[in-house]
């Protein structure tokens, strides 16, 4: 899915500025990168948020459009109001078809109705939501699937289970086997309940039970 931006250079700066912005329903944003010089923009709010909805606006390339001229780019940090539904600022991110990023994507579970451990009274648990990699852009995937239909009761799902897309490495598996990280896990009910709610609680010495 391809996402357009359109943006309008500023040259007023400052927390005065970006206050006055905002109360017309524009949003300060800036774009770098790629060895150029960093541009101040502004978006319009409402545009803003005819997107935000949308995971690829997370995690894919976009096109940026600033006065008539087009350029790709990433999303790198959004901060939005903190009881507002206003976005407040973007912060965009050049691309170089030619390096390779370092960015964020979402994990997609799926086939968990067809899993027989779930069938047979397996609960699944989502450890991590995401997973970071490295790939050029060209390679970018707006998600990573995980699949566990054939993951086992009371299996874990490391990863180094995920398939990732040709092009793509895991940039916690680079570092080494020590990082392998846990993605998901099937158990049974009774066993997530005592995960969530954390270690058991030691017994009680007789020692510390008559203790005043």
């Amino acid at each position: 899915m391809s996402i357009k931006l359109v943006a309008q250079t500023r040259t007023e700066l400052g927390k005065g500025s970006s206050r006055r912005l905002r109360h017309a329903e524009l949003v300060p944003a800036i774009v770098y990168g790629a060895g150029k010089e960093p541009v101040s923009l502004t978006f319009e709010q409402k545009e803003l948020r005819k997107v935000e909805c949308i995971e690829a606006f997370y995690s894919s390339i976009l096109e940026l459009e600033i006065d008539g001229t087009s350029e790709q780019v990433l999303l790198k940090a959004l901060q939005r109001h903190a009881f507002k539904e206003q976005i407040q600022h973007l912060d965009l991110l050049r691309v170089d078809a030619n390096k390779k990023l370092h960015t964020t994507v979402p994990l997609h579970f799926i086939n968990e109705d067809k899993a027989e451990s779930v069938k047979n009274g397996g609960v699944v648990s989502h450890i991590v939501n995401d997973v970071e990699i490295s790939c050029l852009p060209a390679d970018l995937p707006s998600f990573v699937e995980v699949d566990l239909e054939n993951v086992e009761l009371g299996a874990t799902v490391h990863l180094s289970d995920l398939i990732l897309p040709k092009g793509v490495e895991s940039i916690e598996l680079s570092k080494g086997t020590a990082h392998d990280q846990p993605i998901a896990t099937i158990a049974l009910a009774k066993k997530v309940a005592e995960i969530e709610e954390g270690a058991p609680v030691a017994p009680v010495t007789e020692e510390e039970a008559t203790a005043e």
